[in-house]
């Protein structure tokens, strides 16, 4: 098996990308794995099963004090776009370890028992962050259709984030 890695720059973010061939030989003549699932159809299947708000329910879910918004956004897109007042930072990469109780990462925040909605940028991390959560045991949960431009679209208050010197 073969593998090539690759970097792409889109509106300023590095991505990286790896296709992989069943063999080195066959690079290039198009036989590539493809993957059987995509994220529309991850993202529906997490929507499926978890409760998603609109930008308005959630700015309703928050006037109750037992709620907590959750900005699953990397650092960078917070310090690029904003932030939602009073939302708390976890970003992505760490969350499972996070909310685990049993990790040396667990934050305390996640054992309190109130309801967390999460968000990201636009919709997909966050469903599958609160799947993944949901699936783990941590409840109750949701996500916010269309995450933080929606929130934006909706006429949310945001305030600025800017890097710690």
């Amino acid at each position: 098996m073969f593998f090539f890695r690759s970097l792409v720059k889109i509106n300023n973010l590095k991505i990286f990308y790896l296709l992989v061939c069943y063999d080195a030989k066959e690079f290039g003549k198009g036989n590539l794995i493809m993957i059987t699932r995509g994220i529309k159809e991850l993202c529906a299947e997490a929507e499926a099963e978890i409760e998603t708000l609109s930008a308005e329910e959630v700015k309703e879910a928050l006037k109750q004090p037992d709620t907590k918004l959750i900005d699953i956004r990397d650092i960078r897109e917070l310090w690029r776009e904003g932030a939602i007042p009073n939302a708390i930072h976890a970003p992505r990469g760490m969350l499972e370890f996070w909310v685990d109780p049993q990790s040396p990462y667990h934050k305390d925040l996640f054992a309190t028992g109130e309801k967390f909605i999460f968000f990201c940028a636009g919709g997909m991390r966050s469903a599958l962050a609160a799947q993944t959560v949901q699936n783990m045991g941590l409840k109750p949960v949701a996500h916010m259709a269309g995450g933080y431009s929606a929130w934006v679209k909706a006429g949310g208050e945001t305030e600025e984030k800017k890097p710690k010197n």
